[in-house]
């Protein structure tokens, strides 16, 4: 098998493939003309329409996806039979209850083949919150419990890292006025990860949005300073089977430490860390992690 170094993007292009293929019933129709629109699991988790008087991103055609796949940080490209490759698979919301057809689909993708040349492979186990609960040889999947972010503002009061360093693992595509962002600022990580957290709770956890106040908040982000920035861009493009051009998903990789009073933001920071930030996120993108958390 040969994949690129970075596999998001083929991890995620073969498994929409795959689970296409396992639960779409009239594959020749595209989700929006599609009758059944409505009850379908792959339209929910790939064009999750907006509920009719939705109070939020009315003009878009679809919320954001209620998944993250995390690719392995190897870079190595090939691979043997006897090799194996661990990714991470984050289900949010009501895409938790999910989970088997999630399974079934990589189960299959493997029979499809990844890679330029389809090479097969197997899936050998499936683990949450550190228990297996995946039987390869039956082919079944046994009890599992799907675990809690309790998010607030300002947040409930626990150690916080002074300064607060990050660490950009992938390619976080992060904009602000328009225009993806290099130069990071506290303020801009923080209007980001609210604007994606308070969607993905509105679109697929079935609530309201936050009762905060998300002008007061921004105000107090901007108070907090950047110490110093070590970030770089990160040039890669993926293959759209979709639009049939190649895309450019470019991204600024590194650490940016930042100074101030971040205690507040703690709560959406380490929510952040677990969902990514920034956009192209189903593809393992905006991954970062708290360097000097306590």
């Amino acid at each position: 098998m040969v994949l690129p170094s970075y596999k998001g993007s083929t991890l995620r292009g073969g498994f929409g493939h795959a689970f296409r293929r396992v639960v779409c019933a009239l594959r020749n129709k595209e989700c929006a003309d599609c009758l059944l629109r409505g009850r379908c699991v792959y339209a929910y988790v790939f064009e999750t329409p907006p509920p009719e008087g939705a109070k939020m991103m009315s003009k878009y055609t679809s919320a954001p996806h209620p998944f993250v796949i995390e690719p392995p940080p190897e870079t190595r490209r090939g691979y043997t039979p006897d090799d194996e490759m661990d990714f991470g698979l984050i289900l949010i919301g009501r895409a938790v209850d999910y989970l088997p057809y999630f399974v079934y689909a990589f189960d299959e993708l493997g029979r499809i083949g990844l890679g330029r040349d389809r090479a097969g492979f197997e899936l050998v186990d499936v683990v949450c919150n550190g228990e297996s609960i995946y039987d390869a040889g039956a082919r079944t999947l046994g009890r599992h419990d799907s675990s809690d972010l309790n998010i607030s503002f300002p947040a409930a009061a626990g150690p916080v890292p002074e300064p607060l360093t990050l660490r950009f693992l992938t390619p976080a595509r992060i904009v602000y006025s328009g225009r993806l962002t290099l130069d990071l600022e506290f303020h801009v990580l923080v209007r980001n990860l609210l604007r994606r957290l308070s969607l993905l709770s509105y679109f697929h956890c079935d609530a309201e949005p936050a009762d905060w106040d998300f002008k007061e908040i921004i105000r107090k982000a901007e108070s907090v300073r950047v110490k110093s920035r070590s970030l770089r861009w990160h040039d890669w493009e993926r293959y759209s089977a979709r639009q049939k051009t190649r895309m450019k998903m470019g991204g600024f990789v590194g650490e940016a430490t930042f100074e101030g009073d971040t205690g507040p933001f703690m709560d959406l920071v380490r929510a952040g860390e677990v969902l990514h930030v920034g956009k192209g996120t189903a593809f393992g993108l905006g991954r970062f992690m708290i360097v000097q958390d306590l």
